[in-house]
């Protein structure tokens, strides 16, 4: 009967591992290839491409059954569509894989070459909080708006649909610009580094057909910009009053001006240091508030 080194030396001559270093050849490839398949899955999960993606495997599957089955007309016609299926995989997963370069692009070298400064943090966190408290005035006097931030993807396209306004944010003048008959009001408000790029701008609507009919032409606008580009849309119901912001294509409803905070805090701050930071700041000036 083989022992257990029998049949440890069995499993390595199998797997043509002859060493040390061909192990840990075999680990750092495994790894990898987990990782970009764990990548592959987050990438399209809760998105229109989970569909295709099951439809792909129920042909597949379906393929080998026929011809198990001897069924030789319909595993022909099963293996042509799967053959028309790859050639069609970049235009059906044409926003996934876009969104998938633009993070790729957005990570490695850049995010350590390109580290915010003092000076921007602390842009940065006045934006923020001009944000909330613009959100929470129009909420509290039921006026609609839509901001849009932009962050690594750029979106010049959609700034050109809009006025050009180069304005220095703040609550005040984003108040101003959704108030009802004013020249601006109509459309999204684009904020580029900290600043108000343009005003009045038309966003693509999203194509998502399983949205609740409740959502209206701000909410589908404000998806469909997260859906194409790394963009933070915030909204503000005219209907209701109630704050939601829009990220990589899913929808985050009935928000505080405090939750608010606490998400464009966890998207627009790139490090734990930043946050607390903020958090710190935030709880003095309302202890000050409060005395």
């Amino acid at each position: 009967m083989p022992g257990m080194g029998d049949i440890f030396s069995y499993i390595m001559n199998f797997l043509g591992l002859n060493g040390p270093w061909d192990i840990l050849r075999m680990l750092i490839e495994v790894s990898l290839v987990s990782y970009v398949v764990y990548k592959g899955i987050q990438l399209v999960r809760e998105t229109r491409a989970i569909q295709l993606v099951k439809g792909l495997i129920f042909i597949l599957l379906f393929s080998k059954f026929s011809e198990v089955l001897g069924l030789k007309t319909i595993a022909f016609l099963l293996q042509g569509v799967i053959q028309l299926f790859g050639f069609s995989l970049i235009v059906l997963f044409q926003p996934e894989l876009r969104r998938a370069l633009e993070k790729l692009g957005s990570s490695g070298f850049q995010d350590i070459m390109l580290r915010k400064t003092d000076e921007d943090r602390v842009k940065t966190i006045s934006a923020i909080e001009a944000i909330v408290q613009a959100c929470a005035t129009l909420s509290q006097q039921y006026i609609g708006a839509l901001i849009i931030i932009e962050r690594m993807t750029k979106i010049g396209d959609i700034v050109n649909t809009g006025t050009q306004m180069d304005a220095m944010l703040s609550s005040e003048l984003l108040v101003n610009i959704f108030t009802p008959k004013t020249p601006l009001h109509d459309g999204a408000v684009i904020i580029r580094d900290n600043t108000i790029k343009a005003a009045a701008c038309y966003l693509p609507l999203t194509q998502n057909a399983g949205l609740s009919r409740e959502l209206g032409t701000r909410h589908r606008a404000a998806l469909g910009i997260t859906e194409v580009s790394d963009a933070i849309a915030v909204v503000v119901s005219e209907e209701s009053g109630k704050i939601s912001y829009a990220h990589s294509g899913g929808l985050t409803r009935n928000l505080t001006p405090d939750i608010l905070r606490k998400a464009l805090t966890k998207f627009l701050l790139d490090s734990e240091t930043d946050r607390k930071l903020f958090t710190f700041r935030k709880v003095k000036q309302d202890e000050q508030t409060d005395k």
